[in-house]
């Protein structure tokens, strides 16, 4: 008789497009996922054949991998980005009803900021893409107001301390500059949350508008917002394997 294959339970559901890994571990340590009627712990493994998941009293199909979808949305500013909102605020999930894979997003992007946000379904992509090993940088245009000095600058490409934790460094330049305004480009090589704008506000900086333009060499393009687009292969490939060369900056 053949030997059952089990797998963990977290990578079951992040494959079913439950959540992220990460998030589905967060779920179980909630107590919220239950295995042919236990309540089940980390670290747990089941036979995604025949065992049973249950999630919030929903039960998740293990049995049949899912088609594998990786999406770019840009993400208009005003919604938040989460597939469900207890408060009724607008989230990214309305903005891809029409997607029959249940997707969840690969990082984040903050309620007033805009720009490429990546979804999928596949927890492997998803963990690639995030883990600070891989360095994968993302790059931002910031509007600032009223205007940025070049210590200012200096400043946030050697790294500030916020929150008690030393940025890294980053790099930074200046698109334009106009009276009460200057728009900057910022590329990061980590992504803490609402990292360049608590940077601006420590510098007395006001952030007038931030827009995520690229993750990677995947760029957001002429993308309209509220729209998505299937990743191409070329892309996929590019995110997972990082050739992260030496200066990334983009117009």
């Amino acid at each position: 008789m053949a030997k059952k294959e089990l797998v963990r339970l977290q990578k079951i559901m992040a494959e079913c497009g439950v959540a992220s890994r990460r998030k589905s571990e967060d779920l179980i340590r909630q107590g919220k996922v239950k295995v042919n009627g236990a309540v089940a712990q980390i670290g747990d493994k089941v036979d995604p054949v025949n065992d049973k998941i249950f999630v919030q009293g929903k039960r998740i199909k293990g049995t049949a991998r899912p088609k594998r979808r990786y999406i770019m949305l840009h993400k208009p500013r005003g919604y938040i980005t989460t597939m469900s909102d207890e408060l009724g605020r607008k989230c990214v999930a309305q903005l891809i009803s029409d997607i029959e894979e249940r997707l969840y997003p690969v990082g984040r992007l903050d309620r007033e900021s805009e720009g490429l946000l990546l979804m999928t379904n596949d927890g492997d992509f998803a963990n690639t893409v995030t883990h600070p090993k891989k360095d994968i940088y993302k790059v931002y245009r910031v509007t600032v107001r009223p205007s940025v000095s070049d210590e200012q600058i200096t400043q946030m490409m050697v790294g500030m301390t916020i929150d008690g934790y030393k940025t890294k460094p980053c790099e930074v330049r200046v698109i334009t500059r106009q009276e009460g305004r200057v728009v900057l480009e910022i590329l990061l090589h980590e992504g803490r949350n609402r990292q360049i704008r608590k940077m601006c506000e420590q510098l007395g900086l006001e952030v007038a508008r931030l827009k995520r333009t690229a993750i990677g060499t995947v760029k957001l393009g002429i993308l309209k917002p509220g729209d998505w687009r299937d990743l191409t292969q070329k892309e996929i490939d590019k995110l997972t394997a990082n050739p992260n060369p030496s200066s990334h900056i983009v117009s």
